[in-house]
């Protein structure tokens, strides 16, 4: 089995906001990856002594850990409880109910020697790679299905519409404070034997297919394998410093965050 996996900051002065980890118990039997992209509030804005860097490392290790050793919980109800743990933690010094409160988008894959689990909550990505070939994209579409309504107005009217809809009834939903989010994530099983590769990607990577265009995601998945998470984000890079302004390639922030993990299950 093959494991390998990138975080990088967006700019070396800005903390990154990412968390990837991965993890194989000395069982033998299975193993997870968790990635998180945490949500940039604007400054000063999300009511936490504590930022979004120490949320999604505290929410990110609590769910690695309960992937891992919670295995009659589902991966709904691991996120819940991690959730809830990370919630306590800062509760006493926190205003959690500041609607931008510290959040994240999740992606989560479990293995085991039977099945390969997964859930995908807002605009992170799991490509699932089948034995039989080609790429699964498992996507949780709500936010990007929002958007086409937003363009064409000011950036600033644009921005303060989408946040009006994160995590509210028919709108978008991120890990934050509340439990009952992991209710509204993509989930799924498949049999073991079906699967050759799983490959998490924040949205930073993504952006490569995304936001640049420079191959689907049968051949973002190609790059990686041949090369490795840390190729695939040097690609991602220098596409943004070709285009520095965003003219080109119109997009939220110039450099952002970008985090890959790779498991190879079967080779």
């Amino acid at each position: 089995m093959r494991v390998e996996m990138v975080t990088e900051p967006g700019s070396p002065d800005v903390p990154n906001e990412d968390y990837v980890a991965a993890a194989l118990p000395a069982s033998g039997h299975g193993g997870a990856l968790v990635a998180l992209d945490g949500v940039t509030p604007p400054p000063g804005e999300d009511g936490c002594v504590h930022g979004v860097p120490w949320y999604t490392a505290r929410l990110g290790g609590a769910l690695l850990e309960l992937s891992t050793s919670r295995r009659d919980l589902t991966l709904a109800q691991c996120l819940a409880d991690a959730v809830s743990r990370t919630s306590a933690a800062h509760a006493p010094t926190c205003d959690l109910s500041h609607p931008r409160t510290p959040q994240a988008t999740v992606v989560v894959a479990r293995w085991d020697a039977s099945s390969v689990e997964y859930l995908v909550l807002s605009d992170s990505v799991l490509l699932v790679e089948p034995v039989a070939g080609g790429v699964r994209a498992v996507l949780d579409p709500r936010l990007d299905d929002l958007l086409p309504a937003f363009r064409g107005l000011p950036r600033a009217e644009r921005i303060a519409g989408i946040e009006a809809l994160r995590n509210t009834a028919g709108g978008f939903h991120t890990a934050a404070a509340d439990p009952a989010v992991a209710g509204q994530a993509v989930t799924g099983s498949l049999p073991r034997d079906q699967v050759r590769a799983l490959l998490a990607l924040t949205d930073g990577a993504t952006r490569w297919t995304e936001v640049f265009a420079q191959g689907d995601w049968q051949a973002l998945l190609a790059t990686v394998h041949k090369e490795g998470p840390r190729a695939l984000v040097a690609r991602v890079r220098a596409a943004e410093a070709a285009d520095p302004d965003g003219t080109a390639f119109p997009r939220g922030k110039v450099r952002d965050d970008a985090s890959a993990v790779l498991v190879e299950l079967s080779t």
